[in-house]
């Protein structure tokens, strides 16, 4: 069977691949290889970062797949250190010579980092970036709300994606809310949590024998079912193949509504974005 991802909307016309390949933690060699493996399988969207060093090998892996470039959907994000007006832009010059394009389909500040004060200055970089057709869309990443708010009301552009920390045990119902209302789209970052303790819940792996599916598919799938844009990420062929497969997994409302009982307020698991500390 061939696995069919869902394309998400964007409010700018533009639309986004909801199961993508993420590329956090992967060196830049490897990334060549992995992301390769991952455009096979059959991802068509996969999320990288200037931060991450690892620009360089997806290029390379999107060169050498020998899939047309407007049938990908590449996102980066601009680095902490690169916010600000002018080396914003400069910054997105130097990812799309790394990438080897000429544009990339979502740009994102990667950290709101509020006490650095660089951010709106950023999101109007951003803004430009897009007039200037090297960002076909415009986000953000790991923003509070008010940093969300102030760059609103500040330019009148609403980032079409909010990349965020998501996941059973942490599951951001304020910041979804805010969201739907501003038609800006969900994306989970560790939408699998980290170090595997919600792979052993026993929701989960009850979900996932009742499906004869992996845990790892029944998240993913709760994440696809609730309308995030979801990027996992590994560097094993067969899981991989199996996250990609876990857009043909559909659960019943009551398994959906199971796991959203899992929610913990306390359950973050990455940096506060409203103190990131760096």
């Amino acid at each position: 069977m061939t696995t069919t991802v869902p394309s998400i909307p964007f409010h700018d016309g533009n639309s986004v691949p909801q199961l993508g390949y993420g590329v956090w933690q992967v060196e830049d060699e490897v990334a060549a290889d992995v992301v390769a493996q991952a455009i096979e399988a059959g991802y068509r969207h996969v999320d990288t970062a200037a931060g991450y060093g690892n620009e360089g090998g997806v290029g390379r892996a999107v060169k050498a797949a020998g899939v047309p470039r407007e049938e990908l959907f590449i996102t980066t994000k601009l680095a902490n250190g690169d916010q600000g007006f002018e080396s914003a832009q400069q910054a997105l010059e130097t990812s799309l010579e790394k990438l080897g394009m000429d544009y990339v389909d979502l740009y994102l500040i990667h950290w709101a980092s509020p006490q650095r004060g660089t951010y709106l200055e950023s999101w109007k970089a951003l803004i430009e970036l897009q007039k200037q057709g090297k960002a076909k869309s415009i986000g953000v990443s790991n923003f509070p709300i008010a940093q969300l708010e102030e760059i609103i009301s500040e330019t009148g552009v609403v980032p079409v994606m909010h990349q965020i920390e998501l996941h059973p045990h942490f599951q951001q119902g304020e910041l979804r809310a805010y969201h739907a209302q501003h038609e800006i789209v969900t994306e989970a970052w560790s939408p699998l949590g980290q170090g595997g303790d919600i792979l052993k819940h026993p929701v989960i792996t009850r979900i996932a024998e009742a499906h004869d599916a992996d845990p790892g598919q029944v998240i993913i799938a709760w994440h696809l079912a609730i309308g995030n844009v979801v990027i996992p990420k590994s560097e094993t062929p067969k899981r991989i193949v199996s996250n990609f497969a876990s857009a043909q997994l559909e659960l019943s409302s009551a398994e959906i509504e199971e796991i959203n009982g899992l929610d913990d307020p306390d359950g973050r698991i990455g940096a506060d974005p409203a103190n990131p500390g760096f």
